[in-house]
């Protein structure tokens, strides 16, 4: 059976079996899944946690529309990276970051599971 998500409403699951499905969610961090979780919200603000890190890959992001300041902290310090339109970033494994869409943005996540964490939502 072919499929067609939407990717600005679905994700799509990539599972390391070699298929895909449409992955059911509908708000907090994304499920994560034995493969890859891929999908392209329409980001317009923080997102539903402080920060994520992914222990089982590198995260590819890419920004289809508007931009982003994406939050990487390595080694004790802090680095600000801004991604605009057309551009993409790849977050090692095991790096925490937090993104923070400047203007509404529509960003292309494709993104290693099953492992994740989170650090819930301080007061902003």
């Amino acid at each position: 059976m072919m499929l067609r998500p939407d990717l600005s409403k679905d994700i799509l699951g990539l599972y390391r079996n070699g298929r895909a499905a449409t992955v059911e969610w509908k708000s907090g961090p994304p499920p994560r899944i034995d493969g890859y979780t891929v999908g392209a919200p329409l980001i317009t603000g923080p997102a539903p946690h402080d920060g994520e890190m992914h222990p089982d890959g590198d995260e590819l992001l890419f920004v289809i529309s508007g931009r982003i300041d994406v939050f990487l902290e390595e080694e004790g310090s802090e680095t600000t990276v801004e991604v605009t339109e057309g551009q993409s970033l790849v977050i090692p494994k095991g790096t925490w970051h937090r993104v923070v869409p400047r203007e509404p943005t529509r960003l292309l996540h494709i993104t290693p599971g099953p492992g994740a964490q989170w650090r819930p939502v301080r007061n902003r």
